[in-house]
C-alpha cells in the first residue's frame, strides 16, 4: 500500500508535550499524520511515516529549487533533458530468464500455478553493486498478446512486492498463518503481464554494496534507475521489447510514474528509435502536487465529518500552503483536528483496524473481504527462510519500507504530466474516494489547475450492475474514482480496481452500465 501513502503524512503524535522541530509537527499532527493508526504495519517504517519524513525534509533542504528544475517543478526542460539522458544502458547481469523462473511458492495453492512467474536481481549499476529486485506475474492467458505492465508503490521507499504484489494486485495473498497463499481471483494478470519492481535500493529485497548510495537518493536517481532496470530486464525477456507497455503506481508513485514515463520519451528520443514502446500511465491516490493536496486532505476530512467546523475554519484562515509558511496558530488548529479525527484508518476511513496480532489459523483468507491484518501476514512470509530462496531474494530482513533522505523532490508533477500528454501518452488519475491520506479532493483540485477541455462529462461506471465509481474524460487525461475504495484501491475494491485497469489498457472509459 502507499503503506506508501502511508507515508504521506500521518505520523501520530504520541503526547502533546512531545518537542520536535515545527515541521515535523506539522507533518506528525492530523491528517498529516499518515500511517499511525494501529492497523498499518507494525514492522519498521510505514508508507504514511515515509511520507511524513519525506515532507520534513522537503522543508529542510536547501537544494529544492535546483531539484525542481531538473525533475521538471519548473520549466527548464533544456536541463531536465541533459540530467535523464541515461548512458549507456546496459550492465553485465548474472541472472537469466531461466535461472529468475519460480518453480513453486512455499505454501502456493494445492491447485498449482496457471502462469509462469520470475523473480530475481536486475543490476543498475554495477560499480556500485546496485541492483533492484522485481517479481514477474505473466498472464494465465494471452501472455503472448497481453501488453507489458510496471507496477509502483511509493513512500517514498516503500515496497512494491510487499504492498503490491502481496496485498494489492498480485496473483497471490497471504494466509493468516503467515505461511500459506491463495488466489486473488481479480488480479492484475488477468489482463496483463505485471513487473513489480522494489525502488528505489534498499527497499524490500533491492540492495547496494555500496551504502553511501542510500544517502544519494532522491526522485532523480529513482527514475534514472527504474529506466536502466527497464532496459536491461528487456534484454533477459526479449519477448517483451516491442510490447505495449504502461507504468502504474499510487501514493508517491505520482512522482515515480510520470517520472519514470518522462525519461523513457526523452530516451527513446535521444535514441532516434522506440527503446520502451510506452502508451500510458495510471496513478492511484496520487501525490502529484504539494499545495494542492494538502488543502485537498484538510477539505476532505471536514467534508467527511471527520473534524469540526471550527476546526476548519481555523485551519483555512490560519495555515498557508502555498508557501508552507505554518504559524503556531495554524498549528494548533492541524493538531487539534488530529484529536478530533481519532483513532481510525486514514487509508479507509470506513475500514475496521487490525487490533490484533496474526492468528495462527490456516483457515483460506478470500479476496472478497478486506482484512486489515494483511500487511501482518505478508510480513511473517516474506521473512521466512524457505521463501526468500524461491524467490531468488539474498537473505534479508525484509521491511515494508525504508527510511531515506530524500534528496530531491519537486513541489509539483504538473508539468511533466502535461508533457506526457503533449506527446500523446495516456493519462489516468485514479482515487480510492475513502483515503484521507490523498484523497480525491487532492487529485480534483491538482487536475483542475490544468483547466482542460472536458470530452465526456462526469458520469458513473459500473462493474456487476453496481455503481463502481465515476469518471471524466479530459483531453488528454482522465480521471476516475473507485467507489469505497482506499488509498490502496485494489486492497479494498479488487473486483472494481480490475474491470478500471482493464478499461485503462484497451484505451475505452469504465462501463457505462
Amino acid at each position: 500500500m502507499d503503506v506508501q501513502a502511508a507515508g504521506i503524512i500521518k505520523m501520530k503524535l504520541h503526547a502533546a508535550t512531545t518537542f520536535l522541530p515545527w515541521l515535523l509537527l506539522l507533518v506528525t499532527s492530523a491528517t498529516l499524520s499518515f500511517g499511525a493508526s494501529e492497523g498499518r504495519s507494525r514492522h519498521g517504517v510505514n508508507q504514511g511515516e515515509s511520507l511524513g519524513r519525506w515532507l520534513e525534509t522537503r522543508r529542510k533542504t536547501t537544494t529544492q529549487n535546483l531539484s525542481e528544475k531538473l525533475i521538471g517543478g519548473g520549466n527548464s526542460w533544456e536541463e531536465s533533458e541533459t540530467m535523464m539522458k541515461i548512458d549507456p544502458y546496459i550492465e553485465v547481469q548474472p541472472g537469466s530468464m531461466a535461472s529468475d523462473k519460480i518453480t513453486v511458492l512455499p505454501g502456493q495453492p494445492v491447485s498449482g500455478v496457471d502462469f509462469d512467474h520470475y523473480a530475481g536481481y536486475v543490476t543498475v549499476d554495477d560499480k556500485a553493486g546496485k541492483a533492484l529486485f522485481y517479481y514477474f506475474a505473466e498472464s494465465p492467458n494471452n501472455s503472448s498478446t497481453n501488453p507489458l505492465v510496471l507496477w509502483l508503490n511509493g513512500g517514498p521507499g516503500c515496497s512494491s512486492f510487499g504492498y503490491g504484489a502481496m496485498t494489492e494486485l498480485g496473483p497471490f495473498r497471504v494466509n493468516s498463518d503467515g505461511k500459506t497463499l491463495f488466489r486473488n481471483k481479480y488480479a492484475w494478470n488477468n489482463v496483463a503481464n505485471v513487473i513489480f519492481l522494489e525502488s528505489p535500493a534498499g527497499v524490500g529485497f533491492s540492495y547496494s554494496n555500496t551504502s553511501s548510495v542510500y544517502n544519494q537518493t532522491g526522485d532523480a536517481s529513482t527514475a534514472n534507475d527504474a529506466y536502466i532496470f527497464l532496459i536491461n530486464w528487456l534484454e533477459r525477456f526479449p519477448q517483451y521489447k516491442s510490447r505495449d507497455f504502461y507504468i502504474t503506481g499510487e501514493s508517491y508513485a505520482g512522482h515515480y510514474v510520470p517520472q519514470l514515463a518522462y525519461t523513457i520519451l526523452l530516451n527513446n528520443k535521444n535514441a532516434n528509435q522506440t527503446l520502451i514502446n510506452l502508451k500510458g500511465i495510471a496513478i492511484g491516490n496520487a501525490w502529484i502536487d504539494d499545495t494542492t493536496s494538502l488543502l485537498g486532505v484538510y477539505d476532505y476530512i471536514w467534508s467527511h465529518a471527520l473534524n469540526s467546523d471550527e476546526t476548519h475554519r481555523g485551519i483555512l484562515l490560519n495555515c498557508d500552503f502555498l508557501t508552507w509558511n505554518i504559524s503556531d496558530k495554524c498549528f494548533q488548529f492541524l493538531y487539534q483536528s488530529d484529536i478530533e479525527e481519532g483513532n481510525i484508518d486514514y487509508y479507509n476511513i470506513y475500514a475496521p483496524l487490525c487490533l490484533s496480532s496474526p492468528s495462527n489459523s490456516s483457515s483460506p483468507g478470500s479476496v472478497d473481504n478486506f482484512d486489515p491484518c494483511s500487511p501482518d501476514y505478508v510480513y511473517n512470509y516474506l521473512n521466512t527462510a524457505e521463501v526468500q530462496k524461491a524467490l531468488h531474494a539474498k537473505s534479508t530482513y525484509w521491511t515494508f519500507c525504508r527510511r531515506f533522505y530524500w534528496n530531491d523532490s519537486p513541489t509539483t508533477i504538473l508539468p511533466i504530466i502535461k508533457y506526457l500528454m503533449a506527446n500523446n501518452i495516456r493519462v489516468w488519475v485514479y482515487s480510492g474516494d475513502t483515503d484521507s491520506v490523498v484523497p480525491v479532493t487532492s487529485s480534483r483540485y491538482s487536475i483542475n489547475t490544468l483547466n482542460l477541455p472536458i470530452k465526456a462529462a462526469w458520469r458513473p461506471w459500473y462493474t456487476s450492475q453496481e455503481v463502481g465509481g465515476y469518471v471524466v474524460d479530459y483531453e488528454g487525461l482522465t480521471f476516475v474514482t473507485v467507489r469505497g475504495a482506499g488509498h490502496e484501491v485494489p486492497s479494498y475494491q479488487p473486483e472494481r480496481s480490475l474491470t478500471m485497469i482493464s478499461s485503462f489498457l484497451l484505451g475505452i472509459l469504465p462501463p457505462a452500465k
